[in-house]
């Protein structure tokens, strides 16, 4: 399966260009790929704009932190939550807008080795848990704070577009990989926030290994490590 998913077209710009609760959905059965390791995307979560949503960074605004949400669609944003873990999404809607999709899970389709040591150095771990949450998928494909704003639009080398082969270290783009059937898309809560915890905006394909198991939030005692990001919104 992998070798057809890596020759795939990669997705336009314009694919991201739309409101993220519908680009969240399209999102599902997509690769991307950065560097060696490419994924396939089977869990996200869409965040809306600035005064719609108020899981979502930009819900107050522009920010230092938040401000490749409003840049133009297709980019990543990567933010660190938590003290510890960092988490990718990809910008929607056109530039100024400021929202995105949290990448919560996914299947590795290539470099398995390479994600598996950057996961636990190494040690066993099971397939399906290698990219299993927003930031197992991060460490899998080696997505940190230096990748924030990588624009994930990109072309493969002349005649081969989307393989993995010639492409420039450290690039990335999302490929049209192989979309689930309609029937098998599932949605409901988003994981673990306070706000809007109701909103349907969590998507996945019913019945993949690879989905993270639903949490509903629990609050948390604040510590030194919690204060410096504050409850972060998952995107």
């Amino acid at each position: 399966m992998g070798s057809g998913l890596l020759s795939s077209a990669p997705l336009p710009r314009g694919f991201f260009d739309r409101p993220s609760p519908e680009v969240g959905p399209d999102l599902l059965g997509r690769v991307l790929v950065h560097g060696p390791v490419a994924v396939r995307l089977t869990e996200v979560e869409a965040y809306g704009g600035p005064g719609e949503d108020p899981a979502a960074h930009t819900y107050r605004g522009k920010t230092p932190r938040n401000a490749v949400m409003f840049g133009p669609p297709g980019h990543l944003y990567v933010y660190f939550t938590y003290g510890m873990h960092f988490c990718a999404n990809l910008v929607c809607l056109p530039e100024g807008h400021g929202a995105a999709v949290l990448l919560r899970a996914g299947q590795v389709v290539a470099g398995a080795e390479v994600a598996r040591a950057r996961r636990s150095g190494g040690r066993p771990v099971a397939e399906r848990d290698l990219a299993r949450g927003p930031a197992r998928l991060a460490v899998a494909l080696g997505l940190g704070r230096e990748h924030n704003g990588l624009d994930a639009v990109g072309r493969g080398p002349a005649g081969a577009p989307g393989r993995l082969s010639g492409r420039p270290a450290g690039a990335a783009v999302v490929l049209e990989g192989s979309p689930p059937e309609p029937g098998a898309i599932r949605s409901g809560p988003r994981t673990g926030i306070s706000t809007a915890k109701d909103t349907p905006w969590r998507f996945w394909i019913d019945g993949d290994p690879t989905v993270s198991p639903y949490r509903a939030h629990v609050p948390r005692r604040r510590n030194s490590a919690a204060t410096s990001v504050g409850e972060a919104p998952r995107s």
